[in-house]
């Protein structure tokens, strides 16, 4: 079964002591439901702080504070989901649209097996 995965953006002004506990159990509740059904592998939030990576032509690496692209909205936190396909995990998302109040991205993970030893 194809997998996908999804990644929640928030502002770079997110105020995480702004999010309502009604907001929390609505989260909560849907990952509850999501694992019930067998269609969450993994899920959790991800700090606003970035550490960067980026290898030189002269083969050195230089290591940056913040995230790689600079943007007004940061992912805020990712799952994966495992469904029959797309439908599937929009009909899921759609259930947690209220709760998520952000954008949600969606995109499937493809899985290239790595080549058989001889």
């Amino acid at each position: 079964m194809p997998q996908y995965l999804i990644s929640t953006y928030i502002p770079e002004n997110f105020d995480p002591s702004l999010v309502t506990e009604a907001t929390v159990e609505a989260i909560h509740a849907l990952n509850k439901e999501m694992i019930a059904a067998g269609v969450r592998k993994f899920a959790c939030g991800l700090s606003p702080k970035a550490v960067t990576m980026r290898s030189q032509p002269n083969g050195e690496v230089v290591v940056t504070d913040g995230p790689y692209l600079e943007a007004k909205e940061f992912v805020g936190g990712l799952s994966i989901l495992e469904t029959e396909n797309l439908d599937e995990v929009l009909a899921w998302l759609r259930k947690g649209a209220k709760a998520l109040q952000g954008v949600v991205e969606v995109r499937e993970i493809f899985f290239v097996p790595a080549p058989a030893e001889n």
